[in-house]
């Protein structure tokens, strides 16, 4: 058991109060199912309290729109109110928000920290005040309960493998990712880096933005942030087009880099002819993939990152800590997405989603 809860502190008896005269049960039964072990396997009643929880992402994606359908979900089968916030304008919009769901009185906070290193204050006021998760990126200084999400170190190790099946003579590439503040930015780009270079695994190594890395007949010739600015996304790759037209790869680590990457590839006349390897699931993505434009991405499992998200949540907000994960961290593997497999995985995340995922280009 955990000591000190401080979700089971005065705040908690006070936000419980509001909930209740301002919260409304849904009829009938609800199953409680978990995944890894989680919940106990029973049913919440509408004589039961309701949670309120919230999920906040790192921005506005095609990404984010998987993980919602998941979050909502998982709220209408465990019997929880979900609050879905996406920040649109950085780290200060995410602070934001997080500060309003305090006020809220929400029971729990899954969030994807923007720039974990410089926003542990506002994260630990959320763990002091309600219960407070990480998914997709991780704020492992912080006092959040747990991590749900995928290794991104490990990612960006299979990412970098994707690299070399589509670049088997080695040659010019450049990457190019929203922010490098990000937990998962910074451990997908050094996992690419290391295992190019086939350094051992090291999560902590970190090779600083803006240098030449070469080895093993690879040149990483830089790193490209864009800021979330998806037009800049497009004028980065066209400028790494024009300053180095002997590139052989491109490789975005966010879901809106890769379609940006490939229009640029698309007005220079390029495409199909400089490599694109790429990370999430949007549908230009996987498209490129089954025209052969794209050589492959690294999916993770955005749907999972909101179920479970709001299952813990709900279930912790409900004082049952089993589903705290050993170690604090709940591993959701990513995957390796090329030519072989496109058609059946788009095919089930259409299913999982009830239709195709929204088709604008984002993280």
């Amino acid at each position: 058991m955990l000591s000190e809860k401080p979700w089971q502190g005065p705040f908690a008896v006070l936000a419980g109060l509001m909930l209740i005269v301002t919260l409304t049960g849904c009829p009938g039964e609800v199953p409680q199912e978990g995944a890894n072990g989680g919940a106990d396997g029973g049913t919440w009643t509408a004589a039961e309290e309701e949670p309120t929880v919230a999920y906040v992402t790192n921005g506005i994606a095609s990404f984010w729109t998987i993980a919602e359908v998941g979050a909502r979900d998982a709220g209408e089968e465990v019997g929880a109110k979900v609050e879905v916030r996406m920040p649109p304008d950085g780290v200060a919009d995410q602070k934001r928000m997080l500060e309003e769901l305090l006020t809220l009185g929400v029971d729990g906070i899954a969030v994807s920290p923007i720039d974990p290193k410089n926003q542990t204050d506002i994260l630990n006021t959320c763990a002091e005040q309600t219960i407070l998760i990480t998914q997709d990126s991780d704020a492992p200084e912080s006092n959040r309960v747990c991590y749900i999400g995928m290794s991104n170190y490990d990612a960006g190790r299979m990412c970098g493998e994707l690299v070399r099946e589509a670049m088997p003579d080695g040659g010019e590439l450049m990457i190019f990712v929203g922010r490098i503040e990000q937990d998962n930015a910074r451990l997908r780009r050094q996992g690419i880096i290391d295992e190019l270079m086939e350094r051992d695994h090291d999560p902590s190594r970190f090779d600083e933005p803006g240098q030449i890395i070469e080895g093993n007949g690879f040149t990483i010739l830089g790193t490209r942030t864009d800021g979330f600015d998806f037009g800049k996304a497009k004028s980065l790759a066209e400028d790494a087009l024009t300053a180095h037209p002997d590139i052989k790869c491109m490789v975005g680590l966010f879901a809106y880099n890769p379609p940006n990457i490939l229009e640029a590839l698309r007005g220079a006349g390029k495409l199909g002819e400089v490599q694109v390897v790429a990370f999430d699931e949007d549908n230009a993505t996987l498209q490129a993939i089954e025209d052969g434009h794209c050589f492959g991405t690294v999916v993770q499992d955005p749907y999972h990152y909101g179920f479970e998200s709001v299952r813990v949540l709900a279930a912790l907000a409900r004082g049952d800590e089993s589903v705290i994960p050993k170690g604090g961290f709940m591993d959701i593997p990513a995957r390796k997405i090329t030519q072989e497999n496109v058609t059946e995985f788009w095919t089930e995340l259409k299913a999982l989603v009830g239709g195709s995922p929204a088709g604008e280009s984002t993280p």
